[in-house]
């Protein structure tokens, strides 16, 4: 089978990346639960999301994404290191936009879901905050070529996921289950990837 065309790029441009995310999460449970059916609202919080972990300082901190030999995006990665957190200014922002643009429910679910799975990371992990495909490459081996790239140099040794679906494929890569936590009509799974020599 021939390879496929397709290359890895570490900081792509956020807009796009958020654009990406938000229709590949069209129907993630968690995504669906703070923005409702709206894409607008889902592309808005997308943004607004991506904009404040731009500003991240740290070593692992970023996106990365499978682009095409034309540079359109595939899939992306959205990576936290560990310890890594917005400032309290980034924050305020943050909160002050999503609510102004995708409304006080949309805030107030987001921060529902960040207290429920906040200090879940082991020590010393690093976050998979996102990781998703174009919808039109699903099942083609754009999102498994970049979860390997990410495993294999970056610090995403910690996750969570409220869609059920996920929880065998992450095991698939090595991730174990760490605790379940109800949150309205979500079951989210925290899963973490054993440590490895840094």
């Amino acid at each position: 089978m021939p390879e496929a065309p397709w290359r890895i790029v570490t900081d792509p441009d956020p807009v796009a990346c958020a654009n990406l995310l938000a229709a590949a999460f069209a129907r993630e449970p968690a995504v669906s639960w703070i923005c409702g059916d709206s894409a607008s609202a889902r592309t808005r919080w997308f943004r607004g999301t991506l904009r404040t972990h731009a500003r991240l300082a740290g070593a692992g901190a970023g996106r990365v994404a499978l682009v095409d030999p034309d540079g359109r995006l595939l899939a992306v990665a959205v990576l936290t290191p560990p310890g890594a957190a917005p400032s309290a200014a980034g924050q305020a922002a943050w909160a002050a936009r999503t609510a102004l643009l995708c409304g006080p429910r949309a805030l107030g679910r987001t921060l529902r879901y960040l207290r429920a799975t906040e200090g879940g990371a082991p020590p010393g992990a690093g976050t998979l905050e996102f990781i998703g495909v174009d919808p039109d490459l699903t099942g083609r081996g754009a999102g498994r070529a970049l979860l390997d790239h990410v495993l294999a140099t970056a610090h995403g040794d910690y996750l969570t996921t409220a869609d059920p679906s996920n929880v065998p494929l992450y095991r698939h890569f090595g991730y174990a289950p760490l605790r379940e936590t109800r949150l309205g009509p979500l079951t989210i799974t925290s899963m973490a990837r054993a440590a490895r020599p840094r």
